[in-house]
């Protein structure tokens, strides 16, 4: 993983990283009312992150860089005020539990009904979260991956 986002791991998004999200949203709010739709999604998303207790949302944060970077076609928006990401239809794929919104000892990563994870007769959808680490985005990718598939 490359040094700058380990240094940003702790302390959230870097400036950059929140200057490029914005510049995002603008184009978004150009494209017409598909793109402000979207553009008000992920604002709605960046706002619910902002709302959280530090640890929350620094793993949301992360979340959210391994979902958009991986998944461009999931639209970010927010779910019972959670951050999710939606498909073309509308509906939520994967949503993101901080562990404050109810009191929890963890975060989790939650999939939805459109997720494409089914195996067999029995599946995990959510999937507890502590802390972040290579091998955390690497399964976390892997299994946006799979429900997008």
């Amino acid at each position: 993983m490359p040094a700058k986002k380990s240094s940003t791991q702790a302390g959230g998004f870097s400036a950059a990283e929140r200057a490029a999200m914005k510049e995002r949203a603008a184009e978004l709010r150009a494209e017409g009312k598909q793109g402000v739709k979207r553009a008000d999604g992920l604002q709605a998303v960046l706002d619910a992150i902002a709302k959280m207790t530090p640890d929350d949302r620094a793993l949301a944060e992360r979340v959210h860089m391994a979902i958009t970077e991986n998944a461009p076609d999931l639209s970010p928006k927010t779910w019972y005020g959670m951050p999710a990401y939606a498909n073309g239809d509308g509906k939520v794929v994967v949503c993101f539990k901080n562990s404050g919104k109810f009191g929890m000892r963890y975060s989790t990563l939650e999939f939805q009904d459109p997720a494409r994870l089914d195996d067999g007769d029995i599946w995990p959808v959510s999937f507890a979260l502590t802390k972040w680490s290579a091998a955390v985005e690497q399964k976390v990718v892997a299994a946006v991956k799979a429900a997008i598939s």
